[in-house]
């Protein structure tokens, strides 16, 4: 048996254990699980942000599922974007970091150019992107045009707005670029030696050096862009408004997702279901299935790490 005064030491230990954590615990209890709580509690309930809540049972999860016409096709494009998007941003990313560390003359000024569009403010650069990619007046398609190659609608064709959206999100590839020239510039200059003397070529090198090296910053980089891309919601609504003409002042009407629901995600009909038709039951449930996609995409990610990339 232990005696009281160990007892009590060990009490005063785990007091001050819990002092030490209090800032994380209050941290967490008020930005995440409160939220958290808040949201399957309000996914339950009819709630319009006025009156007093009231218990509806499965009715808002029925409606978001069955009824409400954005649903699906928001999901299909933000799957879509965290499948396409992320894949190509961290390949791009992880090539001009390459690229750019085995520059000899002018480094300096590539990394400035390849980093300065990721500071461009979202809302400007969609903007930008939009007038660049018009279908009739933009110089995108006029210099395709010269060449004769096809012009796309881009923002304005529900078949190339999410590729359009994809190359606005490789232009600002920057985060990623010197996330990844870190990590290059860190792998062992004598692991590529002995692999040289063995005989490897740039292909083996790469895959049996480079990659084992940098996998844990890879996977960084892959889940850090899920959970973005699952919050992607600035730039395809600006890109929508702007390509349907619906730029801004009172009394216009926008349904998001132009054209054609092609550029709808998630985030917007939170949005939407919220804050413009007062339905905080319906939103709460878009919210949550939300979580439950960043959960899973990544748990798969973290359990899966060795099968996507050797340690």
């Amino acid at each position: 048996m232990t005696s009281p005064g160990l007892r009590r030491m060990h009490r005063r230990e785990a007091l001050r254990n819990v002092a030490f954590l209090s800032p994380w615990l209050i941290g967490v209890s008020v930005f995440f699980l409160y939220p958290l709580i808040s949201t399957v509690y309000f996914s339950f309930m009819k709630y319009d942000g006025f009156t007093a809540p009231t218990w509806t049972g499965l009715k808002n999860w029925s409606y978001v599922f069955t009824d409400y016409p954005f649903f699906w096709p928001a999901l299909r494009n933000t799957l879509w974007l965290v499948i396409v998007m992320v894949s190509l941003r961290v390949l791009f990313g992880l090539g001009i970091g390459m690229l750019i560390t085995k520059v000899k003359t002018g480094a300096g000024f590539f990394r400035t150019a390849f980093y300065l569009p990721y500071l461009a403010p979202p809302v400007a650069a969609t903007m930008a992107f939009a007038f660049l990619l018009n279908p009739g007046t933009g110089p995108v398609n006029n210099i395709l045009g010269a060449i004769g190659l096809p012009q796309p609608g881009w923002f304005n064709d529900p078949t190339w707005s999410k590729p359009a959206l994809t190359l606005l999100a490789l232009w600002g590839i920057g985060d990623l670029m010197v996330i990844f020239m870190a990590s290059l510039l860190d792998v062992p200059q004598e692991q590529y030696e002995a692999a040289s003397l063995d005989g490897a070529g740039a292909w083996q090198r790469f895959w049996f050096v480079t990659l084992p090296n940098i996998s844990p910053i890879v996977l960084f980089a892959v889940v850090t862009g899920v959970i973005q891309t699952m919050q992607y919601y600035t730039q395809p609504l600006v890109a929508g408004k702007v390509a349907s003409g619906v730029i801004g002042g009172s009394g216009q009407q926008f349904e998001p997702g132009y054209p054609e629901k092609s550029t709808l995600t998630l985030p917007q009909l939170v949005y939407n279901l919220g804050f413009q038709r007062f339905d905080t039951g319906g939103a709460s449930v878009v919210a949550l299935v939300l979580f439950a996609l960043a959960m899973v995409f990544t748990a798969i990610l973290m359990r899966r790490r060795s099968g996507f990339l050797s340690d």
